[in-house]
């Protein structure tokens, strides 16, 4: 259903593409848990040096692992704790260019050098987090920001 041959290697024609494929691949299907799924899938499969991409989800004042792609993680973040705990909390997007340095890092993956973390709101409500995660520091810069956010923007609408 999707070339990745289309890729070419420029964030600013690539990710418009992921999230115009991400609609594509939504489009008519409710499911919460199928949508993130398949939105995880799609981001591991287009973005290079990862080694995690998945979801958290907001239960209560904690979040809960959701779908993801890599290895086994951590099932539960308080809010506030760690990378994807402070994204919550703050409803702010966390681009953490080397997560040794990031105060109350939780190491799920001993690997990840580099980390980001965008909000997932609806209607003004938390719902949880995309977490995306590189064995590389510096991975992550102000363009896949941008461009993640307008990814989860587009999720919302199916979630």
């Amino acid at each position: 259903m999707f070339n990745t041959q289309l890729y070419t290697g420029s964030k600013e024609k690539d990710y418009p593409l992921v999230i115009s494929q991400l609609q594509a691949l939504l489009d008519g299907e409710t499911n919460r848990i199928a949508n993130l799924s398949n939105a995880s899938a799609l981001l591991n499969q287009y973005l290079d040096e990862v080694n995690w991409v998945g979801f958290y989800l907001l239960e209560k004042d904690e979040l809960v692992l959701g779908p993801f792609q890599g290895l086994p993680a951590c099932v539960r973040i308080p809010l506030g704790r760690g990378v994807c705990g402070t994204a919550a909390q703050n409803q702010k997007t966390e681009l953490v260019p080397d997560v040794h340095l990031f105060p109350g890092h939780i190491a799920c993956d001993a690997a990840s050098q580099s980390e980001i973390v965008v909000p997932i709101m609806k209607d003004g409500q938390l719902l949880g987090v995309l977490d995306i995660d590189s064995p590389i520091k510096n991975r992550f810069n102000e363009q896949d920001q941008l461009y993640l956010e307008q990814f989860v923007e587009m999720l919302v609408r199916f979630l």
